[in-house]
């Protein structure tokens, strides 16, 4: 296990180095850049000299080819600097990141426990009594939460809450450590909507293996020995049934970051996502490169996680 786990490890250097690319390439493909935003701030974007553009561009190392630019940012990653702020110069790490992490990973763990506490129960039931009224609610359900998207979702819970009910959830952020109540219920509305619209996949992948785990031997022989359905369902199938779970957890751990940034733009949460929007309406190129950085570290070691996690659930996979 100890080999396997630092091959992995290994093994995410070129991925990184391969998204550094992509990550650093594709922001710079965006429309104009941060020199015209700071010429639009001072007023001088129309009438603006080569000259003081010019200074702007050395100031802020634009002045160099791309390639030297990402030679620079590398060399800075090497050191494990993700560098500072084209606008204020502060460092991005340590002043952008690190105070919008906790926001961002409350907001997705409250998401992933909606989503698990409610597509793993239904998704189990609707197995178990396959083609009832109560199996066809739920997939039904399921589809609906598979179809309808997370904008239009936050939107409509924004707009109706106040249209019907003259209630608004609260828009000023509450740090836990200061008022747990009052900082559960402000999150509680936004991790709903994106808990239970990630559950509807997981509810018809839960469904679909408890299905077919159900109808192996040795569950066959379960029931033949007259154990309870809690035993056999909870003790010899379930197990089983989660493996594809899990694995698409881990392959929900970018789509949940995204349904965050939209989610903490609707509800006015200050954490990584709003950060990326603000950051990309400026051409912060330096905050969004490395943002998507530790996103996609995320993403390589939540799935490493999640491979480990298989070793658990079934007793066969051994890693050499």
């Amino acid at each position: 296990m100890g080999n396997y786990i630092i091959r992995r490890l290994l093994l995410l250097i070129p991925t990184l180095l391969i998204v550094t690319v992509i990550v650093f390439a594709t922001v710079r493909l965006i429309p104009g850049d941060a020199v015209d935003v700071l010429m639009a701030q001072t007023g001088g974007g129309g009438g603006a000299t080569e000259e003081s553009r010019a200074r702007l561009q050395e100031m802020l190392g634009l002045d160099v080819p791309v390639h030297v630019q990402y030679a620079r940012w590398l060399w800075d990653l090497a050191r494990g600097d993700l560098g500072g702020s084209l606008f204020s110069g502060e460092p991005v790490w340590s002043a952008f990141i690190v105070p919008r992490i906790p926001v961002t990973l409350e907001l997705s763990l409250m998401a992933m426990a909606v989503a698990l506490l409610t597509s793993v129960p239904v998704g189990v039931y609707s197995a178990i009594r396959q083609d009832t009224v109560g199996d066809y609610l739920g997939r039904g359900v399921s589809i609906v939460f598979i179809s309808v998207p997370v904008f239009w979702t936050a939107t409509m819970v924004m707009i109706y809450s106040q249209v019907l009910f003259r209630w608004t959830p609260r828009m000023e952020y509450i740090p836990i450590g200061e008022d747990l109540p009052q900082n559960l219920l402000m999150f509680g509305v936004p991790a709903l909507i994106l808990g239970l619209l990630l559950s509807g996949t997981l509810m018809r992948l839960t469904r679909s293996m408890m299905l077919e785990v159900l109808r192996q031997d040795y569950v066959r022989t379960a029931w033949a020995k007259g154990l309870r359905e809690r035993v056999v369902i909870i003790r010899h199938a379930l197990k089983n049934a989660l493996i594809p779970v899990v694995t698409m957890i881990g392959l929900n751990v970018p789509y949940l970051i995204g349904g965050a940034v939209v989610v903490e733009q609707v509800f006015n949460l200050p954490g990584v996502g709003r950060l990326v929007v603000s950051s990309l309406l400026n051409r912060d190129y330096t905050i969004v490169s490395g943002v998507n950085l530790v996103v996609a570290c995320t993403v390589l070691l939540v799935n490493l996680a999640v491979d480990l996690i298989y070793a658990y659930l079934d007793p066969r996979i051994r890693y050499e």
